[in-house]
C-alpha cells in the first residue's frame, strides 16, 4: 500500500513539508510506502475546461499536473498540504488540484484523502475545507485525525514546537494506515467496492 504526499508549498523543505513529513514517518511505522511529491515554485495555470484531457488522459498543459497524475493514480491515498495564503489555500495548489481531479477521469475514485494546512496564524479552516472539497465530489473517503489537520509556525523549527499539531500529522498517519488495512481486509473477505452509477446532472435554469 502505497500514499502520495503532495506538497502544495513553493518551498520544498518548509513547514507544509514538515507537516507532511511526520505523517509520512506515521505512516511508515505501519508499514505504509510513502513518497512525497513537490508541486515547486514555477507558475501553474488553472483548468481552462477545454475538455481536452477527455480525449487524451492528461491534461493539455504539460507541467507537474500530468508528472504526478501516474502516481496519484497507483496510490492508495492522496494527502494534499497547503500554506496559508491571503486566509486560504495557496494559488498554485489551488490550480495544481483543479486539473489534477479534472483531468483524472473518475481514476481517484474511492482513494482515501485527507487535506493538512500549515500556518503562521490564521486562514487553516478555510484552506482545510477548500482542499477537502476536491475529495467529496470525488467519491474519496477523507480521513480525520484528533483534531482539525493543521500546523503553526512561520519556520519548520517553529512548527515542531507546536506540539498538538505533531501530534495531529502523527495521529493522522495512523489514522489512514488504519482505514487502508481495514479497506485490503475487506477485499481480502470479498466486500465488493461501490458500483458506479451514472452520473445525473440537473440544471436549475430551465
Amino acid at each position: 500500500m502505497k500514499v502520495l504526499l503532495i506538497n502544495g508549498s513553493p518551498k520544498k523543505a518548509g513547514c507544509t513539508f514538515t507537516a507532511l513529513n511526520e505523517v509520512a514517518k506515521s505512516l511508515n511505522e505501519e508499514g505504509i510506502e510513502t513518497e512525497i511529491f513537490q508541486v515547486g515554485a514555477k507558475p501553474i495555470a488553472g483548468c481552462i475546461g477545454c475538455g481536452s484531457c477527455r480525449k487524451t488522459g492528461k491534461c493539455v498543459f504539460n507541467d507537474v499536473v500530468n508528472e504526478c497524475m501516474p502516481k496519484a493514480k497507483e496510490a492508495d491515498a492522496i494527502i494534499v498540504g497547503s500554506p496559508v495564503h491571503y486566509a486560504s489555500a495557496s494559488g498554485a495548489i489551488t490550480s495544481f488540484m483543479d486539473r489534477l481531479f479534472y483531468s483524472s477521469g473518475g481514476a481517484l475514485q474511492y482513494k482515501l484523502g485527507a487535506v493538512v494546512a500549515s500556518a503562521r496564524r490564521a486562514g487553516t479552516t478555510a484552506t482545510l475545507d477548500q482542499l477537502t472539497k476536491h475529495f467529496t465530489i470525488s467519491n474519496m473517503p477523507v480521513i480525520s485525525s484528533c483534531y482539525w489537520n493543521m500546523v503553526h509556525g512561520n519556520t519548520p523549527e517553529e512548527v515542531c514546537k507546536d506540539l498538538e499539531g505533531m501530534q495531529i500529522m502523527k495521529t493522522l498517519g495512523k489514522n489512514m494506515a488504519w482505514m487502508l488495512k481495514c479497506i485490503e481486509a475487506g477485499k481480502k473477505a470479498g466486500v465488493q467496492m461501490p458500483v458506479r452509477e451514472d452520473k445525473i446532472f440537473t440544471n436549475f435554469i430551465r
